[in-house]
């Protein structure tokens, strides 16, 4: 399997702007989806975006136009930029990844965004 970590987390203000970054070791020449998801307080985990081994991309509508995920050349760290955050924006993100066969799932530990009105 693929171990993950999340990094870049912290306390913004509204508006501002914050990169986060899942660094990923193991069997990474298996997968063939990365994403980031996140968790509020009382609600359920829920998609902020997906990019596949080719480089398409999915965004949920929360973050269109103001998030954008993306990947280094050597696929090996993955990043979600942040921008124009909200306080409705505040959650545990998790990175995510995928792997073959039959799309077995990693999980990193989360890091904390909190977005201040």
């Amino acid at each position: 399997q693929v171990q993950l970590v999340e990094s870049g987390g912290g306390l913004v203000q509204a508006g501002g702007s914050l990169r986060l970054s899942c660094a990923a070791s193991g069997s990474i020449f298996r997968v063939y989806r990365m994403g980031w998801y996140r968790q509020a307080p009382g609600k359920q985990r829920e998609l902020v975006a997906t990019i596949t081994s080719g480089g398409s991309t999915n965004y949920a509508d929360s973050g269109k136009g103001r998030f954008t995920i993306s990947r280094d050349n050597a696929k090996t760290t993955l990043y979600l930029q942040m921008n124009s955050l909200k306080p409705e924006d505040t959650a545990v993100y998790y990175c995510n990844a995928v792997q073959s066969p039959f799309a077995r799932e990693s999980w990193g530990q989360g890091t904390q965004v909190t977005v201040s009105s």
